[in-house]
């Protein structure tokens, strides 16, 4: 038997995600492998990554809270 959902499991082309920038921001994006999600922290959005696409949507974008904006603490300073 095969397996049909490895949807969340797709890799994401490493020459993508260094060209890709937020639609909104045209600031970096960062990728969480493990949410599947291309983070950009001056718009405070994650971008989803589904079938190993990102979905460069505004509209698809989830807004990040306060404590996921900044997954290794806050940051002090500008």
């Amino acid at each position: 038997m095969s397996d049909t959902k490895s949807v969340s499991t797709a890799k994401v082309d490493p020459k993508l995600l260094e060209i890709l920038v937020c639609p909104l921001t045209k600031g970096p994006l960062s990728y969480d492998a493990a949410a599947q999600e291309l983070i950009s922290e001056r718009a405070g959005l994650a971008y989803p990554i589904r079938d190993g696409i990102p979905i460069m949507l505004v509209d698809e974008a989830r807004t990040l809270d306060a404590d996921t904006a900044h997954p290794s603490g806050p940051k002090t300073g500008h």
